[in-house]
């Protein structure tokens, strides 16, 4: 917890109480449900939560904004990024019915009304929305082609980035992205953890 309010100081009492809740809801249904790996549950913090973050110190959403998150898992980037922007639509979804459970139950027990969960794939959604969000559940030409249409004509207000897709991604780009225009966040700029020396964020504006 102390590692979030490091590079995220202006939270309320109430987001502060929400992520301090996710280390303990998390272990808790790992043990019902494996969704993250058994190595991985007691650096939650660093390797699922801040790095789900790390979209937020390139793009800053706003309310009203609809956030679609493909293969989000048990909840990641979504669940975290919906604490931090109570006020912005997060719609989760992936293929596996017993994450999105979780996702349920989490975000429930949090009490975050600014989420929904689905179990669908990401070719059959619906809707429009100002950004697709993921970490890495395909290489990156697949997955904009599952997501070509899915967006928005128009920015919302004070909105930044033109809509698109952000995706966290880690190691050499080079040949997965070849041919393919976009732009590419080192998030070891953001963060001076060694974790996230090759982590990066990837914008895309299909």
């Amino acid at each position: 917890m102390e590692l979030i309010e490091k590079y995220f100081p202006e939270l309320s009492a109430q987001q502060k109480k929400q992520f301090k809740d996710l280390g303990t809801l998390y272990e808790d249904w790992n043990q019902k449900i494996n969704v993250i790996s058994r190595k991985d549950i007691s650096q939650l913090y660093l390797k699922h939560v801040l790095h789900s973050l790390g979209i937020a110190k390139i793009e800053q959403f706003v309310p009203q904004q609809r956030i679609l998150d493909v293969g989000t898992g048990g909840g990641f980037p979504g669940i975290p990024l919906a604490i931090l922007y109570p006020e912005t639509d997060f719609i989760l979804i992936d293929s596996i019915q017993k994450k999105i459970k979780v996702v349920e139950e989490v975000a429930e027990a949090l009490g975050l009304k600014n989420v929904s969960a689905q179990q669908i794939r990401a070719e059959k959604v619906t809707g429009k929305f100002n950004f697709v969000i993921s970490r890495a559940v395909t290489q990156m030409p697949r997955f904009i082609t599952w997501v070509r249409q899915k967006f928005l004509n128009e920015k919302a207000p004070m909105q930044k980035l033109e809509n698109g897709i952000l995706y966290l991604k880690g190691g050499d780009l080079d040949e997965e992205m070849k041919g393919i225009k976009y732009l590419e966040f080192e998030l070891s700029r953001y963060f001076e953890e060694d974790f996230f020396e090759t982590k990066k964020l990837i914008y895309f504006k299909p």
